[in-house]
């Protein structure tokens, strides 16, 4: 997007349009890695995970023409990935810190060595949705328009949010995480639900990729994600376990992601790296907002990061 033409407006434009369009994965992997919390376990590796649905809607979208089963794909290779770390944390003993890093390095790798022959061919992108129409400014067409993906975030933020309060689901997932042992007293296979809460919550993680390699920035590269599916833990931490603040917090941190860019469009080169770092700081400071034992269990599922 060109803002320099429209002046100081288009840092704003730009950070408002990279506010949606750069919080989208950050979106989808917070939800994701809520669902997983709210079963009592962490998952490191959606990082990994974020990188195989991207390289899997890529290269899925080049192969069939349709960047809707790209998506789909995406959704499928984030399951598998979710089914796996499901597997791993349920083993006595395991750590689930050290297994999600083992997932994400599994993850990249895995991406990084199947995608290799997608990095060059173009594949379909997903249609984006126009809001812009009215205005007569191009650049404020091109901010307002709205990957799919991002709607789909919104609407699965508020469906969360209401099944976490009001459906059997989500009353056992928020059981299981408080305490397994209580929960097994009841009947609730524990087990058995965090494995379709992890499963469901990388899946997520793989839509979340599909938004990167097909819709923003739209390709398929090594680098795509920018550490985003680490990110979005803390984000997580900063949303407190609900998942509407965690579509808030998104914005905050894809918006945070734009300012670079959108400074070096009007001209503004000076601290250029300092202030791409954005997000990385928010993270840092996200952290250490919430490294006090009275914030950070504010909100936690009670048997979080608990073996077993």
């Amino acid at each position: 997007m060109n803002t320099e033409s429209i002046g100081w407006w288009g840092v704003v434009i730009g950070i408002l349009a990279g506010a949606v369009r750069g919080g989208t994965p950050f979106l989808l992997v917070s939800l994701g890695e809520c669902l997983t919390e709210k079963c009592g376990k962490i998952n490191l590796g959606l990082e990994g995970t974020l990188l195989v649905g991207a390289m899997s809607a890529y290269a899925i979208s080049y192969k069939t023409g349709n960047p809707w089963i790209g998506v789909a794909a995406a959704a499928g290779a984030g399951a598998v990935m979710g089914a796996l770390h499901a597997f791993l944390v349920s083993r006595p003993k395991v750590n689930d810190i050290a297994a999600g890093i083992a997932m994400l390095i599994f993850g990249s790798g895995l991406a990084f060595y199947l995608g290799k022959p997608f990095i060059q061919p173009s594949a379909p992108q997903l249609p984006g949705l126009e809001l812009g129409g009215w205005s007569a400014m191009p650049q404020v067409a091109a901010a307002l328009k709205i990957s799919p993906i991002f709607l789909l975030g919104i609407a699965l933020a508020f469906l969360l949010q209401w099944a976490f309060r009001s459906t059997r689901f989500g009353l056992r997932v928020r059981a299981v995480g408080d305490s397994p042992a209580a929960a097994r007293a009841l009947g609730i296979s524990v087990g058995r639900t965090r494995l379709l809460g992890i499963t469901l919550g990388s899946a997520l993680s793989g839509i979340g990729g599909a938004h990167l390699s097909l819709f923003y920035p739209g390709a398929w590269t090594e680098a795509i994600s920018s550490g985003q599916g680490l990110m979005a833990v803390a984000l997580v931490i900063f949303a407190r376990w609900n998942p509407v603040h965690c579509l808030y917090a998104s914005l905050l941190f894809g918006g945070a992601q734009a300012i670079g860019p959108s400074l070096q469009a009007v001209g503004v080169s000076t601290g250029y790296y300092l202030w791409n770092a954005s997000p990385y700081v928010l993270t840092l400071a996200v952290m250490i907002a919430t490294c006090s034992t009275r914030r950070t269990l504010a909100g936690a599922p009670g048997a979080l990061g608990v073996p077993g």
